[in-house]
């Protein structure tokens, strides 16, 4: 993984619209995404591109922190913790800049795709199914369902980053 602020600016605006989606609080969005960056940071010798592309990575382990999170009634801060991170008190100008890149239409993103990219990534990303069963479900090969969750990823990203 190259340098991790460019990686991270790739990264944050989709992270923070699907954490958003999710939460639909400022301060515990930020929460989440501070600490999934961290734990990515943290574990970034672990990531495969072969299991698939750095945002689905990501979407993965804000999913289960925020799983984690509405189990435990608070946003897990470990790898934050363990990394030297010192706690921010967020301000309502840092607040709203949440509020804004949550605000992203992930639905009209993902609109934009083509329909086979859009089930791959639907199926892989929220569905967090396996590249074999996507590839049984539509019925082609599993490096055909690599290649439509990549691209559509990646066409997702520069919509994204467009806006």
């Amino acid at each position: 993984m190259e340098d991790f602020g460019a990686f991270y600016e790739r990264h944050v605006t989709a992270v923070t619209a699907y954490v958003t989606r999710r939460v639909q609080r400022p301060d515990l969005t930020f929460d989440v995404v501070a600490e999934t960056f961290a734990r990515a940071l943290e574990h970034r010798d672990r990531y495969d591109p072969r299991r698939g592309p750095e945002i689905a990575w990501l979407f993965g382990i804000a999913h289960n922190l925020i799983v984690d999170a509405a189990r435990r009634g608070r946003v897990a801060d470990a790898a934050r913790v363990r990394l030297g991170m010192e706690p921010i008190a967020l301000d309502d100008e840092q607040l709203e800049r949440i509020v804004e890149r949550g605000r992203t239409n992930l639905r009209e993103a993902l609109a934009a795709l083509t329909e086979s990219q859009r089930e791959a990534v639907l199926r892989r990303v929220l569905g967090e199914q396996s590249y074999p069963e996507i590839a049984a479900h539509v019925g082609c090969s599993e490096q055909v369902v690599r290649q439509r969750v990549s691209r559509g990823l990646a066409a997702l990203r520069r919509g994204l980053e467009a806006r």
